[in-house]
């Protein structure tokens, strides 16, 4: 890759190539949660553009530029009164449309508030997230994807800070055989113990934990396919039964994948810029059988990352918490047992932006080739003014569902795609919310 090409699948500002696509997406920008307590606004940097996150009195959310349209002041500290948000400097007052509704301070009669307008930006909660678009044009519709259909019980949304550049972030989600040894474990736990922790449960028609599996066979044959929503990633590990331990994945595009937390959870992931060298990850953990407990997800999420920020404890700063006789006996990093951790210290590793001149790409990174030529091809059609992949209209994105994950074994000579369409059938068949998915999927 020149330094050119790395450029443009990095940099993400509103003048990029890859800017004015991620800018055609619905982007998470805040947790619904962030916007609880005794004043519902907070300042939200996204793509490299600072904007203040608003509720106002009737309950209605805004996005607006942070910079008053007056002196340029920080709206971001403004009071909530009036039915908006009002600037601390005048006393100017905008509404969640950006409307001037106020100008204290002017003469009586005047009309400079009929001229002024604060650039606002449409705004919804879902999925215990609030996403907004940044793009100019109306807004795609949000396809029914399990994450975005299951009702408030059966999602958990949570996010995390990462101090580099969210491409490299991304990619590891589309990794497949990083697994087996960046999250090893020399011990398995007790599964029954493992709610809400990656790789901890029984992989699905097994006995075996997920991290057993990875550890003790860590050569999977991937295949790659691209589907209606990106791609789909399907990893096959050979164990000595003679059967077939199959792990189905998917990246969402343009910046998500869809993973399986256990045979009943999924986890759909974005990784969102806040400028060029750090982003957040913004997860929605969606349960197919009984509701998700929340305060326990919470709980456990909270013992590494600090609010309000969602800082992780552990960083450059004290070494990712590395410990030398950990390493030794208990896993591979040396970094405790949270996979975040490890999956940290590896993109953050690279550099606030990978240097992608550097490296030297093997047989296990063939999705993450798959995607970046996929990202480049989307940049170039959004550049020509056609509509990139996912950005649908209301029909169509009702027709976009799913996607399945799994994490099984089949039975030796079994089919594989029967086998994983079989597995994820069986987990929607118990959901007690509808949970379609398209019989090609």
């Amino acid at each position: 890759m020149t330094p050119e090409q790395n450029a443009l699948i990095t940099r993400s500002g509103p003048d990029t190539s890859l800017g004015k696509l991620l800018r055609r997406y619905w982007q998470p920008i805040a947790l619904v949660e962030e916007l609880e307590g005794a004043r519902p606004a907070k300042a939200v940097r996204v793509l490299g553009q600072d904007m203040v996150l608003f509720r106002d009195e009737a309950g209605r959310l805004g996005l607006l530029d942070r910079d008053c349209p007056h002196r340029n002041a920080d709206l971001a500290f403004g009071r909530l009164e009036g039915g908006g948000l009002r600037c601390l400097f005048h006393g100017w007052l905008f509404d969640v449309n950006g409307n001037c509704i106020e100008t204290p301070g002017e003469p009586a009669g005047s009309k400079l508030c009929t001229r002024i307008h604060q650039r606002a930006y449409p705004v919804v909660q879902k999925s215990g997230m609030v996403f907004g678009y940044l793009g100019d044009g109306d807004a795609p519709a949000f396809p029914d994807l399990d994450c975005f259909i299951a009702p408030d019980s059966h999602v958990f949304a949570f996010k995390g800070y990462l101090d580099c550049n969210w491409l490299q972030a991304l990619e590891v989600g589309i990794d497949p055989a990083h697994a087996s040894f960046l999250h090893r474990f020399f011990e398995d736990e007790d599964a029954a113990g493992s709610y809400g922790r990656q790789f901890r449960a029984q992989s699905a028609d097994s006995d075996m934990t997920m991290t057993q599996v990875l550890r003790e066979y860590e050569n999977p044959d991937i295949s790659v396919e691209k589907t209606d929503i990106g791609l789909r990633l399907t990893s096959l590990r050979a164990l000595n039964t003679g059967d077939t331990h199959v792990r189905v994945t998917n990246l969402l595009f343009p910046q998500a994948f869809v993973i399986p937390l256990s045979e009943t959870m999924t986890i759909t992931q974005w990784h969102v810029p806040i400028d060029d060298v750090s982003c957040y990850w913004y997860a929605a953990f969606t349960g197919f059988a009984e509701p998700v407990n929340k305060e326990e997800m919470r709980r456990q999420r909270l013992q590494l990352y600090t609010l309000p920020d969602y800082k992780p404890r552990l960083g450059r700063h004290n070494d990712y918490g590395y410990d030398v006789v950990e390493q030794r006996s208990r896993t591979y990093t040396g970094m405790g047992e949270d996979i975040n951790v490890h999956d940290q210290w590896a993109v953050e590793s690279q550099g606030r932006i990978q240097d992608r001149t550097r490296e030297h790409l093997g047989t296990t990174d063939k999705a993450i080739v798959a995607y970046r030529m996929m990202l480049m091809s989307q940049m170039r059609k959004s550049d020509q003014g056609e509509a990139p992949l996912l950005v649908l209209d209301a029909t169509a994105a009702a027709g976009v569902t799913g996607p399945a994950t799994v994490d099984g074994v089949a039975k030796a000579g079994e089919d594989i795609q029967a086998y994983w369409q079989r597995t994820d059938a069986r987990r929607r068949a118990q959901a007690p919310w509808t949970a379609p998915v398209k019989a090609s999927a």
